[in-house]
């Protein structure tokens, strides 16, 4: 059908507006989301076949004091590689038929229903990314990775990742760092795996669990100690310090599992030309709708999971 080309350049031009405020929208609506996009964490990639992270598992022993004319070592040094990460798709349809267009005529109108479907659309996204975010990648085979195969990855036989197996010898720098079994939370074994995770200032930067284990941490502090991150606080989130980390919930997260997660090396890489990009309106020869897809390109990927921590089986 022709259809009516002003309606359709109108909601174009509107829903093409709106994208950037609709992705903010979406990246500061769940903790996770907020921790991987807020600051530096996010990586802009133009294109590849895969999405390259180099990952670096040895010092180069090269690095040594020496005195007057002693020999300086000059051997070749291993201890860099990279995991590779296939490209993860994603979209989203914004639909509008018949109907609806005949009872939206004016401009004011179309904007208004418009407005509509991307608020919807926007809803369903963050809850179904944010669940994916959340998961072991393998709910819908297309899923992209999430924390459930990055992290929680059971780690005493932890899953290959970026097409390194660290079950393979050599490997071993390639796991995260596992408490398992852990009963009733205590701040002992807080400690001990945050802990485990740092380096100097390379510490956790955020914590995330399900709402009940949030509370049973902080039944564990001092009633009139309760420090908060004011940029989480103002993000939205509740939150309690432990350590140097706010930590936070979210019902996404899985069951009795703290995640202690280092965003320093958890980046969320998006590809430069579709990144939530919306596709015009067009109308199918069999429907009496036009419809407008909103597509992104990216993945979710780790270069250091041995920085990357959690609790699991917490009561």
């Amino acid at each position: 059908m022709a259809g009516n080309s002003s309606f359709d350049e109108i909601l174009t031009t509107t829903l093409n507006n709106y994208v950037p405020k609709l992705t903010d929208n979406i990246f500061s609506a769940r903790p996770l989301f907020y921790a991987l996009t807020n600051g530096q964490t996010m990586r802009t990639v133009s294109g590849g076949a895969k999405i390259v992270v180099p990952i670096i598992y040895k010092a180069n022993n090269t690095a040594k004091s020496y005195a007057g004319t002693e020999t300086i070592d000059i051997a070749a040094q291993t201890g860099i590689t990279a995991a590779e990460y296939s490209w993860g798709q994603y979209a989203s349809t914004v639909t509008i038929n018949g109907l609806e267009e005949a009872q939206n005529n004016g401009e004011a109108q179309i904007i208004d229903l418009l407005e509509g479907k991307i608020f919807q659309t926007q809803e369903s996204i963050i809850e179904n990314m944010n669940t994916m975010f959340h998961g072991d990648g393998t709910t819908k085979a297309t899923d992209w990775n999430g924390l459930e195969n990055i992290v929680n990855d059971s780690a005493l036989t932890a899953n290959a990742l970026g097409g390194i197996d660290p079950s393979v010898t050599g490997n071993g720098f390639w796991k995260s760092q596992a408490t398992t079994g852990t009963g009733a939370l205590t701040l002992a074994k807080l400690a001990t795996r945050y802990n485990s995770v740092s380096v100097g200032n390379d510490q956790p930067t955020i914590i995330i669990s399900q709402a009940d284990d949030y509370e049973s941490y902080e039944a564990l502090l001092t009633s009139n100690i309760r420090y908060t991150d004011t940029d989480m606080a103002d993000a939205g989130f509740q939150n309690l310090m432990y350590k140097g980390a706010p930590w936070t919930f979210d019902a996404a997260n899985t069951a009795g599992v703290v995640y202690m997660l280092n965003t320093k090396y958890l980046q969320l890489v998006r590809h430069s030309d579709t990144w939530f990009k919306p596709t015009p309106f067009v109308r199918p020869n069999d429907k009496d709708a036009v419809y407008s897809q909103i597509l992104c390109y990216g993945q979710l990927t780790c270069s250091n999971r041995d920085r990357q921590g959690y609790l699991e089986g917490v009561t």
